[in-house]
């Protein structure tokens, strides 16, 4: 059978036909047949609060990812919006959907429907085809790997369930490359919060006008001390009634490199710098490129730096990058939330080859050449899903190839 099992209307629309319903007055409306692969999300639940006619849902979430929308059998082709605390989801393993009636009396559901998947929901669906859920994963490996006359008879699914989880954590920091990116303004502070599941970042960056990226490097040149001990006169640090010794609130080297003069640093040449220099001024030297001897790469760029504050949790700035608008990119495990756990299909022989090694590896009477062969075939499907995922396409190598054969070069 196919794969694929949406509509085109369902895929790039995000829209789903019902159709005709008949309900009776006052009576809530069951809607069966969601037939997305993104599931539904209602931000409301039971129990249904206040009386008719002003019946309504209890608030569970923040937003729903779908709305449905009614046409009356008397005006069938005009279509409205139906308030979204009137429809939660009555059964989650069948997504089954109910629409309750704010006047048990008078509200009639006959007529014809259809269901609109929010904009952010139809977003996350798309190139969705490239990716295999974990869970998919874990239930083929069974079927494929598990059973009589198989290499392994038996083996509990919460066995495949933890070494599938590990492969997805060790795969996504070089090889599935689980990279995630926020758009940030920093704010006067000169920090920002490491994201919630953040574990290391690959770039950060700062946006000019043009949309431009322009590389922040991490920096040597100050450090976030982590614990900040308060001192007597004799440079011991004091305890509290507890035995615990007195920590100050705020960091004296985090305050200097917060109000430092990064031109101080760089020495970089500005209009005031330029149109007052003088061999008597303080400026000259700086125009005075040969004389810059032992010039650091560290300090002869003008992009900013930032620190990774271990202690308040956050990544601290230059501050020349004040108010700058920033792209934080970062990887993750794989795991934060239910959405990261997918896995490209370029990458799922090596998921295979990673959980039926790692099992094999930790039983006791295995032979050694067995163990060995899939630690092969481990190490070999590994190295084709870094192959595959590289993505480097013959045009694009010939057009770096291109410029090494340039004579002149700037």
């Amino acid at each position: 059978m196919g794969l694929i099992t949406e509509t085109n209307a369902q895929y790039y629309s995000g829209q789903q036909v019902i159709g005709s319903k008949t309900s009776t007055a006052g009576a809530d409306l069951v809607i069966d047949g969601w037939s997305f692969d993104t599931d539904p999300i209602s931000a409301f639940g039971l129990p249904a609060i206040g009386t008719t006619p002003t019946r309504t849902l209890t608030q569970i979430l923040a937003a729903s990812n779908f709305n449905i929308y009614f046409a009356p059998a008397a005006t069938p082709t005009t279509y409205a919006k139906i308030n979204q605390n009137l429809v939660y989801i009555s059964n989650v393993s069948s997504k089954q959907i109910t629409i309750i009636a704010p006047d048990t009396a008078a509200t009639n559901y006959t007529g014809n429907f259809y269901i609109q998947l929010t904009q952010s929901s139809i977003n996350n669906n798309l190139g969705s085809y490239e990716y295999i859920s974990l869970n998919d994963i874990i239930n083929n490996f069974m079927v494929a790997y598990i059973g009589v006359g198989k290499l392994i008879p038996n083996v509990k699914r919460t066995d495949i369930m933890f070494h599938a989880k590990r492969g997805l954590q060790e795969f996504s920091y070089d090889t599935l490359k689980s990279m995630k990116s926020q758009e940030l303004t920093v704010p006067p502070s000169l920090s920002l919060s490491i994201p919630q599941d953040y574990v290391n970042y690959v770039n950060l960056s700062w946006v000019d006008k043009a949309g431009v990226k322009h590389i922040i490097y991490p920096t040597t040149l100050t450090s976030n001390p982590t614990e900040l001990p308060i001192q007597d006169a004799k440079g011991i640090p004091t305890q509290n009634s507890f035995g615990e010794n007195n920590e100050a609130e705020q960091s004296v080297t985090d305050e200097r490199w917060a109000t430092n003069n990064t031109l101080n640093l760089t020495g970089e040449i500005t209009n005031e710098i330029f149109e007052n220099a003088s061999v008597y001024g303080l400026g000259f030297d700086r125009l005075a490129y040969g004389q810059r001897y032992g010039l650091e790469p560290e300090v002869s760029q003008k992009n900013g730096w930032f620190t990774i504050n271990e202690r308040t949790g956050t990544f601290s700035f230059s501050s020349d990058l004040a108010s700058k608008l920033i792209i934080l990119e970062y990887i993750s495990d794989g795991l934060a939330v239910d959405a990261d756990t997918k896995v490209p299909k370029m990458a799922e022989q090596a998921m295979y080859m990673h959980i039926a090694y790692s099992i094999l590896s930790g039983r006791v009477n295995i032979p050694e050449y067995i163990i060995n062969r899939f630690k092969r075939d481990r190490s070999s499907a590994l190295r084709n899903a870094k192959i595959r995922l590289s993505n480097i396409k013959l045009n694009e190598f010939t057009q770096v190839m291109r410029g090494k054969s340039k004579w002149i070069k700037h």
